[in-house]
């Protein structure tokens, strides 16, 4: 699946999905001509054309006109020019372009263009909406990459139909926003598991396995890269400085001997009994209970007691007994 972008296999896979119910067959239709186009007049004639990236969307597409609707279509391959890679594939009615149009209700009852999605298709049962859904895909869709920009995106012919979509993904129990972007409408899923539930309803099982497992991938790279700076960098460095606080602490009651103050003896003494503990821990085993401030401000006392008695001695300070790992934060 590597050498295809992810967007051209979900619409590999969704153009091959097997779709019984003639309800959903027709809400697909209706949805993809919706979304890759539109009702042209030429002369005097209602033409419908739908313009689509994938050959394969594309014969989906021609084959249920004709099985379901009974008209016949053409297929007129676009070559991709400077802007655009890779070909586009016209699918146009002509001759029957009016039925068609009435039919699939892109016209109402009054020879109209429908502005959102056709009445039948936003009324659908659960089935039809998915199809609606995996027809606009086929049409206009987008799926980006895993991560913090993942998105699963189509762009639509105008906000009404965004916000119809927004609706049928509310239906299906689905989070999806309508945006409009330098004049493009879009709708957009970034929830990773709203993105995969999507998909999944589509048809797109193959491409969700890859891309629930590039997400994964991602997941597990980001943890274990967030694991090893914070080990390196925090882990580190407190256990070290807890280490260095136990060695100080055991030099202030050298230097002190008896004179070190009570309250200040049993700060001193959790430290060094809990040499890998937090000052929050340290203060929860107090008793009675200290808050963190309080056991590094008694610490702090306790050295600073020592080191100016140990001046007054001429003696090493608690901060001789440092070795050269342990103030290597």
């Amino acid at each position: 699946m590597s050498h295809m972008s992810l967007t051209a296999a979900v619409k590999d896979e969704l153009a091959r999905v097997r779709v019984d119910r003639v309800s959903s067959r027709k809400a697909e239709v209706s949805s993809t001509l919706r979304f890759a186009g539109g009702l042209h007049i030429i002369s005097g004639r209602i033409v419908i054309e739908a313009e689509l990236d994938s050959a394969a969307a594309a014969r989906r597409l021609r084959v249920a006109i004709a099985e379901v609707y009974g008209h016949a279509s053409e297929i007129i391959v676009v070559s991709g020019g400077a802007l655009r890679k890779g070909n586009r594939y016209v699918v146009r009615v002509v001759r029957d372009g009016e039925a068609l149009a009435r039919q699939t209700g892109l016209l109402d009852s009054r020879g109209r263009p429908v502005r959102g999605l056709p009445p039948q298709v936003v009324s659908a049962s659960v089935n039809d909406t998915v199809a609606a859904w995996r027809g606009a895909f086929l049409a206009h869709g987008s799926l980006t990459e895993p991560g913090r920009s993942a998105a699963l995106e189509v762009t639509c012919p105008g906000p009404e139909a965004a916000l119809a979509l927004v609706g049928a993904a509310r239906r299906l129990g689905l989070s999806a926003k309508a945006r409009e972007v330098r004049g493009v409408d879009r709708v957009v899923v970034r929830d990773g598991d709203a993105i995969a539930a999507l998909l999944t309803r589509m048809g797109a099982h193959d491409a969700v396995l890859a891309w629930e497992e590039r997400r994964l991938r991602r997941e597990v790279r980001g943890t274990a890269n967030r694991l090893a700076n914070f080990d390196d960098a925090n882990l580190r460095r407190s256990a070290r400085a807890a280490v260095a606080a136990s060695a100080r602490v055991q030099r202030a009651f050298e230097i002190l001997g008896d004179e070190v103050p009570e309250h200040l003896v049993e700060a001193g003494q959790l430290r060094l009994e809990h040499r890998q503990a937090s000052l929050e821990e340290l203060g929860q085993l107090s008793d009675p209970q200290l808050t963190k401030d309080a056991v590094a401000g008694r610490i702090r006392r306790l050295l600073a007691t020592a080191d100016k008695r140990a001046a007054e001695l001429g003696v090493p300070d608690t901060e001789s007994i440092l070795t050269p790992d342990m103030l290597d934060l």
